[in-house]
């Protein structure tokens, strides 16, 4: 009887066979016809008379055909015959007699059905030689086999695409760290952001000023940009935009809105964006000089949230720094140098250099009361950079790799930087020509000089040392800008930061000596009178005579014990994750990592406020519709920067004004109409092209006006309208 070519691997009966019985099948079989390894199957027949037919499995290369025509064994077969046939790699075929049943195997999936036909036949065949036969399919069983992944469209890859580049950026750590900064600044601000239309940081008068100076930027180049530097404050005077910091930067969220209301909005938003910016810069500054994350947000928190600064919550000009350390940051970043790991001229990029040019020139369009020492050091800076190449060319015999793109890229944007410096300070030229009384004196810089004891002392808008060093602040005459306690928590990590560190020795020494050298110069006339610090450069230097507060170079002092904090914080963090990796397990590895919080969170609440936010007073209603050119009494530095809040609307021109100094025409304007209305005031008012005059009833309490204000005007041909607590004359 005539028997198909079958294969046979079935591992799991194989596994199940033990080794006697191995034996026993190998003593009832004869010896069989041995075949080549191509897959020629062999030929087996046992000497007990029972025979079975095995399956076959063709080769990789063959297609596999179906399994059929086995035999029922005999009652006496014994188990190790059993066992043998299945567990035998190599395949088998012989006759059966008897009652025979069907055994069924599944074909391999991936024969084509050409061959799955030929090689079903094939079996059906010799199962009619058997005396029963029973087809197998292999279509039947593809119902069970894993559904075709749908192939995507256009669209679908796309969206997968966009999908991951998103995912990848939400977890970015400078994503992470601008929704860090954002919340927490919203935080540490709070409650600036609670009623934002009506109340301002600190105080109502220079906060008034400048939420008009974003106003007023922003609607005059949307809509007359050749008036820019003639504002329709100071009426009519030139140039008066230039008679303080302009905030010129925020021009575009000037363009946002109108009114006095909306002015206040914006000044309370770009408030806390100014120090959310700040806390980044730093950040960003510290993590390219080679600080780790929790070292870096250590710099930025204690540099945008240091206590002295907190004296200036009135002074947006001030707290608007962030561009400082970002640019700074950025220009390391694409000239490759950083303080950890030196110069690296295989990361260096011109775009980065563009960039730190663009933010440093935004930096110092906000005003020149921070912004020129910034473009000083900017200059000294690249003095000192040339030199160095320089003289390393010199001793090396070659110059360091530096490339003709980064040059190519510092002059352009160096020269972009120094023209928008030129005129930003042009007008000021032009008010100082105009105005030369507005000049500061030795005298004005040395009333503002803080002393030493200012370093160690607290504003009282400090939350946790403002009440404790109530008795060190009476012993200074101008507490808002003698107060210059960068934080004793900040005093502390970069004291330990020279001596455990990630920066070198020498650098820890040029922070310290930079920290030292910023200290004398912010202490003014108070160290040996000034003469080799402030005062030569308030005697040499171009615009620094303009500068009357040097207390507030203690920015530069902040960020300097900053970076020098973050290498403390650093080294510490390094540490304890090396002690954790040593430990198996890595317990107390997490209490400790989470010790190198502590730092961040000492200086976080050391930065906490207690700042007042005053209701801003409302527009009078007079004012609202009131045609300009406009004079508002009661008028004084105080008030006029209320009234300038209240000419967003519209901005007629008024003659009132508030700024760092007080031009003689507006002195000449308060002076005359103190007996407004009479004839001398009234003529006074018309020579000038005043058109309306506006007497406020609430403030003329104590003023000569108390008595006037219902005085009969008929007789100066004027006329006179009540207008909701305000008099309203139309000269």
């Amino acid at each position: 009887m005539t028997t198909g070519q079958h294969e046979t691997e079935n591992a799991t009966d194989s596994a199940a066979t033990d080794g006697p019985a191995k034996n026993d099948a190998a003593k009832d079989r004869t010896p069989k016809d041995e075949t080549t390894k191509s897959g020629t199957p062999k030929s087996n027949t046992t000497t007990n008379g029972t025979a079975k037919s095995t399956t076959t499995k063709s080769s990789p290369t063959k297609s596999s055909t179906a399994e059929s025509g086995t035999t029922k064994d005999h009652a006496a077969k014994n188990d190790a015959a059993k066992n043998d046939a299945g567990k035998d790699d190599t395949p088998k075929s012989g006759a059966a007699s008897g009652e025979s049943t069907a055994e069924k195997d599944v074909s391999d999936k991936d024969v084509s059905d050409k061959d799955a036909g030929e090689k079903a036949g094939d079996a059906g065949g010799q199962d009619k030689a058997d005396g029963e036969a029973k087809p197998v399919e292999a279509e039947r069983w593809d119902a069970f086999a894993s559904a075709p992944e749908p192939v995507p469209n256009r669209f679908s890859r796309a969206a997968r695409a966009v999908g991951r580049s998103v995912g990848r950026f939400l977890v970015h750590e400078w994503t992470l760290a601008s929704l860090a900064v954002l919340g927490l600044a919203a935080l540490m601000t709070w409650p600036t952001l609670r009623y934002p239309r009506y109340t301002l940081p600190q105080d109502y008068w220079d906060p008034s000023l400048q939420a008009w100076q974003m106003a007023w930027s922003g609607h005059i180049l949307l809509t007359d940009p050749a008036r820019l530097w003639q504002s329709n404050t100071f009426f009519d005077e030139l140039w008066s935009f230039a008679f303080s910091d302009t905030l010129l930067g925020y021009a575009p969220a000037g363009m946002l809105g109108s009114g006095p209301e909306d002015a206040v909005l914006r000044y309370n938003i770009m408030f806390v964006l100014a120090h959310a910016l700040a806390t980044f810069g730093a950040y960003a500054l510290a993590r390219q000089l080679g600080s780790g994350r929790i070292g870096a947000a250590v710099a930025g928190v204690a540099y945008a949230y240091a206590p002295w600064l907190l004296a200036q919550a009135g002074h947006l000009h001030v707290l608007s720094n962030g561009g400082i350390p970002l640019a700074l940051a950025m220009l390391a970043r694409g000239h490759g140098w950083s303080l950890r790991y030196g110069y690296r001229p295989e990361r260096r990029h011109d775009g980065w250099v563009y960039a730190g040019w663009l933010v440093a020139a935004w930096q110092i369009s906000l005003g020149f009361g921070i912004g020129l020492p910034f473009a000083y050091f900017l200059a000294g800076a690249v003095v000192v950079t040339a030199v160095l190449f320089v003289v390393r060319r010199f001793r090396a015999g070659q110059a360091l790799p530096f490339g003709r793109r980064l040059f190519v890229a510092d002059l352009v944007g160096g020269a972009f930087f120094a023209g928008v410096g030129l005129l930003m300070a042009y007008p000021y030229f032009m008010v100082t020509e105009l105005h030369p009384y507005a000049e500061r004196s030795i005298d004005d810089i040395r009333s503002y000089s803080p002393p030493a004891s200012g370093f160690v002392t607290a504003p009282a808008e400090s939350w946790v040392w403002g009440g404790l060093h109530e008795g060190a602040r009476a012993a200074l005459p101008w507490h808002a800008e003698m107060t210059l306690l960068p934080g004793f928590v900040l005093y502390a990590l970069a004291a330990g930061g020279l001596f455990f560190s990630v920066w070198r020795l020498r650098h820890r020494l040029l922070l310290l000596t930079g920290v030292l050298v910023t200290m004398v110069f912010a202490m003014g006339t108070r160290f040996f009178g000034g003469s080799f610090t402030y005062g030569l450069l308030f005697e040499h230097a171009p615009g620094w005579n303009a500068l009357r507060t040097p207390g507030r170079l203690m920015l530069w002092t902040t960020l300097l014990l900053a970076l020098l904090a973050a290498g403390a914080v650093t080294a510490l963090t390094d540490r304890v994750r090396e002690l954790a990796a040593q430990r198996i397990p890595s317990w107390p590895g997490p209490w400790l990592r989470l010790a190198t919080l502590l730092p961040l969170l000492l200086v976080t609440v050391e930065g906490l406020n207690s700042t007042p936010h005053p209701v801003v007073p409302t527009q009078p209603a007079a004012l609202r519709t009131a045609e300009g050119p406009l004079l508002v009494l009661p008028s004084n530095q105080s008030l006029d920067q209320h009234v300038m809040l209240w000419s967003t609307s519209g901005f007629p021109d008024v003659v009132n004004g508030g700024s760092g100094f007080t031009p003689r025409q507006l002195d000449d304007v308060r002076r005359v109409s103190q007996s407004f209305p009479n004839q001398t005031s009234v003529d006074y008012l018309r020579l000038l092209g005043v058109r309306t005059v506006v007497l406020l009833r609430g403030q003329v309490t104590g003023t000569p006006w108390e008595i006037t204000i219902d005085a009969p005007v008929e007789s100066l041909d004027i006329t006179r309208q009540e207008i909701d607590g305000a008099v309203v004359y139309r000269l």
